[in-house]
Parts: C-alpha cells; sequence; structure tokens
C-alpha cells in the first residue's frame, strides 16, 4: 500500500497553516508527520515530538586555506564571487558558497573544500504518530536539500509503519524550499487568510502546485474576518479549477489551544474544532477516491 502525501501549504506566513496541519494530524488514522518548515520550524510546539534518531546535515561544502602553503598570490580573491576571501586572503566562512572556484584556481592547493554541517534532522514519535523534522542552523542556506531530507525521511517511516497518509507541513512561499515540499506528493491543501496579501499568496501556491501538476485544493481560514475578500478567493479557486472546502472561522479556540500546547480539535469543541472535523472528512473523500 502506497502512502498518500499531502502537502499543506501557504502562499505566505501567518494564514494559520500550522494550525490547521496540527488538527488534521488529530484527526488521521495514525499518520506519518513531515514538518517542512526547515527555516522556521513550528509544529513541535504543537505535537511535542520525542526524539528518536537524528543525524546531521551537511549542506554546502566550505572553503579552508593551509597558510603554509599560501602564498598570497590572491588569485582565490579575484574569483570568489561572494567576497568571502578579502584581499589578504582571509577567508569569512559566512559568506562562503562552497562553489570551489577559489580551490580550482589555487596555485599552490592550498585551498580544501570539507563538509560543512548545516542542520539536524530528527525522526521523533508523538501523539498521532512518527514525525520527521529538521532543523537548519543559523545563517546556513540550501535549506531545499534539507526539505528532501525531511520528505525521504516520512517516506521511509510510511513503508516501515504501512501508514495511509504521510501529511506534510509545507513552508511559506513559493521558493526552494515549498519546491522541494512539493515534489512527489498527491495533492495540496492551500491554507489562504481573507486579504489582498493572503489572496495573492495563495495564487501563487496555486500557480506552483499547477505548474507541476499537482491538485490542489483550498480552504479560507478565519474567513468572516472579511468576508467579501473570502468570496472573492473563493470565485478564484473555481475559476482555476481548484477545490474549495468549507470556510473555516475565526475562534480564539486557535490561540487558547497554542497556549496550551494541543491541537485545537483537541482543546475543545467549537466552531474552528468543527471545521476541522469536516475540512479532513473532505480532504479523505478528495484523496482516497479521487487520487486513488
Amino acid at each position: 500500500m502506497t502512502a498518500k502525501r499531502l502537502l499543506v501549504m501557504s502562499g505566505k506566513g501567518g494564514t494559520g497553516k500550522t494550525t490547521v496541519m496540527a488538527s488534521l494530524a488529530a484527526l488521521a488514522d495514525e499518520p506519518i508527520l513531515a514538518d517542512c518548515d526547515v527555516d522556521a520550524p513550528d509544529l513541535h510546539l504543537l505535537l511535542d515530538p520525542e526524539v528518536r534518531e537524528s543525524h546531521e546535515y551537511l549542506g554546502l561544502q566550505l572553503a579552508t586555506i593551509d597558510d603554509l602553503l599560501c602564498t598570497k598570490c590572491g588569485s582565490c580573491h579575484q574569483v570568489c564571487r561572494y567576497d568571502a576571501i578579502s584581499e589578504d586572503i582571509i577567508l569569512d566562512e559566512t559568506s562562503c558558497e562552497g562553489c570551489t572556484a577559489c580551490s580550482i584556481v589555487c596555485p599552490e592547493g592550498a585551498i580544501t573544500m570539507v563538509d560543512r554541517v548545516a542542520g539536524d534532522v530528527f525522526v521523533s514519535s508523538t501523539r498521532f504518530g512518527p514525525m520527521a523534522h529538521a532543523k537548519l542552523r543559523a545563517g546556513e542556506e540550501a535549506s531545499g536539500k534539507l526539505v528532501m531530507e525531511v520528505r525521504s525521511c516520512s517516506d521511509r517511516l510510511a513503508w516501515e509503519h504501512g501508514s495511509e497518509h504521510i501529511l506534510i507541513d509545507g513552508p511559506p512561499g513559493i521558493g526552494c524550499p515549498a519546491i522541494s515540499a512539493l515534489s512527489g506528493v498527491d495533492a495540496v491543501l492551500v491554507v489562504a487568510e481573507p486579504t489582498l496579501s493572503g489572496r495573492q499568496g495563495m495564487s501563487r501556491a496555486v500557480e506552483l502546485a499547477h505548474h507541476f501538476d499537482v491538485p490542489a485544493m483550498a480552504v479560507v481560514n478565519r474567513a468572516e474576518l472579511n468576508p467579501e475578500e473570502a468570496t472573492v478567493i473563493e470565485e478564484w479557486c473555481r475559476d482555476q479549477g481548484v477545490e474549495v472546502f468549507d470556510r473555516l472561522p475565526y475562534d480564539t479556540a486557535a490561540t487558547d489551544a497554542m497556549m496550551a500546547r494541543r491541537t485545537v480539535v483537541e482543546h475543545d469543541d467549537g466552531p474552528l474544532a468543527q471545521g476541522l472535523r469536516r475540512l479532513w472528512v473532505q480532504i479523505q473523500d478528495v484523496l482516497d477516491v479521487r487520487y486513488d
């Protein structure tokens, strides 16, 4: 049995994506979870994972200069396009992009490239199921590659546990991390907020999903804060052939649940919790019937 992969994403931050994702995790039957927002992960704040295994993630390589071999000829400084090597041949590690140009042109072989630890990948247990997640270290880049590490871990967990669903909390935006999170999923749920910026972010996320031929679904969170804009978003989605689910209401239970380190559906059975329960039923219909 192949697990269905659902990516929960948004074109911008602050839409309530992780709040929605966490409740879907609580409602699903023994899912595999993946937090692919590796630059600023926060799903763990609601799911309280217990780390079972971890390994270091090696990002872009780092240049190192052997002062005993270096003759200060300046060749490396001339070819570095990132200003990582000064005129007096001092390396700024935070600026090095690992392009290897300096090591290639060095006539003395004084520069070598070494592995650089850029982050950490974790496999944890949660009260809802196993979870793959990661943390990019401060100042590091190449988060798209780290996202793929998390995705690979989640696929392995799904195979080991025979799970039906992999639920993926995606990074905001449409950059490399979002593209990596989108790769190979069965469907995307875009969480939008009823604002102009929310509509623009959602449209970018939908366009990205369509570009990679991934079916997109959408839900408007906190819809009654701006019903007119919510209607505009829903109409745009229908014009684009995007499945639109019931609106999610504004509810202070979202904040209350977060403060209690619980998902909304665990915290109470108010309007938002009921809306999230309906949402999961609708999502299951799409995943398990249409894309089976």
